[in-house]
């Protein structure tokens, strides 16, 4: 089985290849911007949008044109890929707005200008990448020393193919992550018990076996120090260089506080597949709309739902688990899942599920059996329908 992959780790580049990197996301950030005006330009001129094809012409004229002409000859000091693969991007932003104008959206989303800000730039290459166990070779650049060795795929194995690189700094920090191809044994028929999956705030997850995945709640537990170097850095010298330590503290503490949440999440997960369930049964959650309930939306970003469920679904599709996902409207949390009747009286600070026939039972893991239960054919409706009766 063929399965498209992402390998994601850090580089350890000098001081040389570390202003190249940079040269790369600047003329990656310059080329997007340029495609902006242009196609607001040609738009208020013509009408209509102009092809993405045309504005990489346009670049590579000004590329072989003299700086006294008003030409950017310092675009070929960096790979041709860069704007190759930038205009891509931009051209499939523009038609994600586009397709969010016909569908009625709030929010069009239509291609911005990118601001220069020290360690959020990227750019992509689609040259010959080569990996090896502790190097990796990207055009222009050459050969980068990895920090992790061992976790990139080898150049040249037979059931690895790479599409591209794209190369990023976070946090004074740079990675590389690599798209695949990658060719896989076909998943064994799982036999174990459907499982249903109730993500949620105070825990990260109750499965409808009873197994609990406890939160980290790592913003929550760091918010302290958090705000303490906050503080430090706002008291600093602008321009200084003891500003730019306490922003480079700063953006340590914030990266930690992250990989501890992606870390209980991967695990998580991972705990999850490993059951090998005939089934998964998950919510749809609008996540979106649950932020703005401003009281709540702290802690639901501290959860992370969305990337619980995006990484289920992908783990599950590699393993040949099915996923199955509940109506937006199902009541998992407010009907019973001992007789089927709905709480409607149910507020987010009952922690305890109480059937008004004497079952009780914890509400996370109640939601959880509702949702496996709904896999086996029940809709919400039949639900309601069977409780009135």
């Amino acid at each position: 089985m063929k399965i498209n992959r992402a390998y994601k780790t850090e580089l350890d580049p000098n001081n040389v290849q570390k202003t190249l990197l940079r040269k790369h996301t600047g003329v990656a950030r310059w080329t997007y911007n340029y495609a902006v005006d242009r196609d607001i330009e040609y738009y208020n001129e013509n009408h209509k949008t102009i092809s993405w094809f045309d504005i990489s012409k346009e670049i590579t004229a000004l590329k072989h044109t003299p700086e006294e002409k008003g030409g950017k000859p310092w675009l070929g000091e960096v790979s041709k890929c860069v704007p190759q693969c930038t205009l891509q991007d931009f051209n499939q932003a523009r038609k994600n707005a586009f397709q969010r104008c016909k569908n009625g959206a709030k929010e069009k989303g239509f291609p911005k200008h990118k601001k220069k800000y020290h360690g959020n730039g990227s750019f992509r290459v689609t040259q010959t990448i080569i990996t090896e166990e502790k190097r990796i070779k990207l055009p222009i650049i050459g050969w980068i020393k990895l920090k992790r060795y061992g976790y990139l795929p080898i150049f040249g194995q037979k059931n690895i193919k790479i599409f591209s690189a794209t190369i990023s700094e976070e946090n004074y920090h740079w990675f590389v992550s690599l798209n695949v191809e990658e060719t896989i044994p076909d998943p064994i028929q799982p036999t174990g018990e459907p499982l249903g999956i109730d993500v949620g705030v105070k825990t990260l997850a109750v499965l409808s076996d009873g197994t609990v995945f406890e939160n980290p709640k790592a913003a929550k537990k760091n918010e302290k120090h958090t705000k303490f170097l906050q503080k430090e850095l706002s008291r600093k010298k602008k321009g200084s260089k003891n500003r730019e330590e306490a922003k480079k503290r700063l953006a340590k503490h914030c990266k930690h506080v992250a990989n501890i949440r992606k870390d209980s999440t991967n695990k998580a997960t991972s705990e999850v597949i490993a059951k090998r369930p005939k089934q998964i049964s998950i919510e749809t959650l609008s996540v979106q709309n649950m932020m703005k309930n401003h009281k709540l939306a702290g802690v639901i970003a501290d959860a992370s739902m969305s990337e619980f469920h995006r990484q289920i679904e992908y783990k599950a599709k590699w393993a040949g688990i099915p996923v199955v996902k509940a109506d937006r409207f199902f009541p998992s949390s407010k009907m019973c899942s001992h007789c089927g009747t709905i709480n409607e009286s149910l507020t987010l600070e009952d922690r305890i599920f109480k059937c008004e026939y004497g079952f009780v039972i914890d509400r996370d893991l109640n939601a959880a059996i509702n949702l496996r239960d709904m896999a086996g054919g029940l809709t919400a409706t039949d639900y309601c329908l069977g409780s009135s009766g």
